[in-house]
């Protein structure tokens, strides 16, 4: 019960990988447009702030935008941070999606890592998952969330 809603605040490996990508879009726009070059180092430093600022990314669409106009508009030269946010919100819906997909993915193993390493995990379960013989399954009361609805039928 306490590993999934931790990863909901902390395990923002989507967003972490859409800001990576769109700063470096946004910087290699401004050098192809003004000739302005973006070091490694400063690359690498970028890359930093936006995996420890995405730590604190909310759950609610475009928000990482925010973040990324604020570390754009320490890192490219001035005015590019806004334009460049502006030309990935046009894209940003259909990212949104990939990144929450990646978030959610994220979560979901490190739920099964952190139940392997605590020794709960089922593994004659999980090989049913998804399968027809999930639903034969006889769930115990209190074992899941959902077991009181299914055994009424609900």
């Amino acid at each position: 019960g306490f590993v999934m809603p931790t990863g909901y605040s902390f395990n923002l490996t989507g967003s972490t990988l859409y800001l990576a990508m769109a700063s470096v879009f946004v910087a290699q726009a401004a050098e192809t447009t003004t000739g302005w070059h973006m070091s490694l180092g400063q690359q690498i430093t970028m890359m930093l702030t936006l995996m420890l600022s995405s730590k604190g990314v909310a759950g609610v669409p475009r928000s990482s935008l925010v973040i990324l106009l604020a570390v754009l508009s320490s890192f490219v030269p001035s005015g590019f941070g806004p334009i460049g946010v502006a030309i990935i919100f046009g894209v940003d819906e259909l990212m949104d999606m990939g990144r929450t997909c990646v978030n959610v993915i994220g979560n979901c193993l490190a739920t099964v890592v952190v139940a392997r390493w605590e020794k709960e995990f089922d593994e004659s379960r999980a090989h049913l998952f998804g399968t027809p013989a999930e639903a034969e399954l006889d769930l115990k009361t209190g074992e899941v969330a959902f077991a009181d609805a299914v055994a009424q039928g609900d």
